[in-house]
């Protein structure tokens, strides 16, 4: 079989002129190697793959979601964040390892039947990370052939014990339970990760690992410290859920007199290997916090909006000089992984922020935030995001015969 590929005739999108003129694309093993006008010359060892007709763009690149909420769609409708992150226990609780491949296997294809090559996935086992469940979760992608960023979810404290003063607010028979419920040291998940990260068996250019204290309140400090310093030990990402809810914002006062991003400072935890997913409750100074430390964010608009959690200010993170990428979140709480719903309702989010069209998120700028900031926030950013040579051949194909596109505009 041969390892060259002309891919003839296609038109190239190129978001920021709004133009696609037909082009011919050489690939060499995995990479592209060549783009020119249509009429290329190769040798006849050349597998020729004819993309008259169709519209090529970077394969799409989901910088947040969830494997296993893929089995948990449809679940809850008028959940708050606090009420799906109760729900967890039980909606995840008691999946066999066959249950967690399955799961990562179903998100993985839905991705890719909807144009994402690429993915970063926070994973959920309970009520502890598994060395077995890891490996399951890694396979599951691997077996689809989409790239991912795997990273164990995890918490050292209860959903009660994060909020201050919930349990304190539950009738006597409920608080008791809440009380009653604990989970593991922290110190059980770092060794379990600590094992991942020094016999990592898969090609990292396919599937890597990293790691994902959940939510920085359901994390003691040392907890949120001991990741830091592994995560640098073994050069890999950092992926947290920061400041998602007005509940979140406000308890982060409570607890730590200052906003989840200032503490996350103060614990030296912000750097160029961290991301933060959602973060909608932002002030000025987090945004500048993470800019300044070389951060990135991960924009849900779906499951922000779906959860009723706020808009995020992506305009005003991208003029600080932050990457954003954009992600679908998990399917139990956007109800599908369609990258190109993400981008739509990221635009359209922001329009109702101000009625200034100037402010508003452009059809490009949800481009490059589903390609290029996306691929940064998963750390591929010298490999894919773009179409150019170089890169790794990840092409989605968009057939433009489809009424969709009729008539193509722009």
């Amino acid at each position: 079989m041969t390892n060259t590929h002309l891919i003839r005739g296609g038109r190239i999108l190129d978001a920021r002129t709004h133009r696609a003129e037909a082009q011919d694309m050489l690939i060499i093993g995995e990479r592209i190697t060549d783009i020119a006008p249509p009429g290329l010359t190769v040798n006849d060892e050349t597998e020729i793959i004819d993309a008259n007709g169709m519209l090529l763009i970077p394969g799409l690149v989901n910088a947040h979601t969830h494997g296993h909420g893929s089995l948990a769609k449809g679940m809850g409708d008028r959940w708050t964040l606090e009420l799906l992150l109760n729900a967890n226990p039980w909606l995840n609780d008691g999946q066999t390892l066959e249950d967690k491949h399955l799961a990562a296997k179903l998100n993985a294809a839905e991705m890719v039947l909807k144009g994402a090559t690429a993915a970063y996935d926070l994973f959920f086992e309970f009520p502890q990370v598994t060395r077995e469940g890891i490996d399951a979760i890694a396979r599951g992608y691997q077996s689809v052939g989409l790239r991912a960023v795997v990273a164990p979810m995890m918490a050292d404290r209860t959903f009660y014990q994060a909020i201050p003063g919930l349990i304190d607010a539950l009738p006597t028979q409920q608080a008791d339970r809440a009380r009653s419920f604990k989970l593991n040291e922290y110190q059980s998940s770092i060794e379990v990760c600590r094992d991942l990260l020094a016999n990592w068996p898969y090609d990292r250019s396919q599937v890597r690992p990293a790691l994902a204290p959940t939510v920085p309140l359901h994390c003691s400090d040392p907890f949120i410290t001991a990741c830091g310093d592994l995560a640098e030990e073994f050069d890999v990402g950092l992926h947290m859920h920061l400041a998602e809810s007005k509940i979140q914002a406000v308890s982060a006062m409570q607890r730590y007199g200052k906003t989840l991003t200032a503490h996350l400072a103060d614990l030296n935890f912000l750097g160029p290997r961290f991301t933060a997913a959602h973060f909608v409750w932002p002030d000025a100074d987090d945004i500048s916090r993470m800019a300044d430390a070389g951060c990135s964010v991960a924009h849900n608009p779906g499951s922000n909006l779906r959860l009723g959690s706020g808009i995020a200010p992506a305009r005003a993170m991208r003029e600080r000089g932050l990457c954003v990428g954009i992600g679908t979140d998990g399917s139990s709480c956007s109800d599908n992984q369609n990258m190109f719903e993400a981008m739509r309702i990221g635009a359209f989010a922001s329009r109702v922020v101000s009625p200034d069209p100037e402010t508003w998120i452009s059809t490009e700028d949800v481009i490059d935030m589903a390609t290029r900031g996306s691929a940064a926030v998963l750390g591929f950013e010298k490999d894919i995001g773009q179409l150019a040579p170089g890169y790794l051949a990840d092409v989605v194909f968009l057939d433009l015969t489809n009424i969709n596109y009729v008539p193509l505009n722009d």
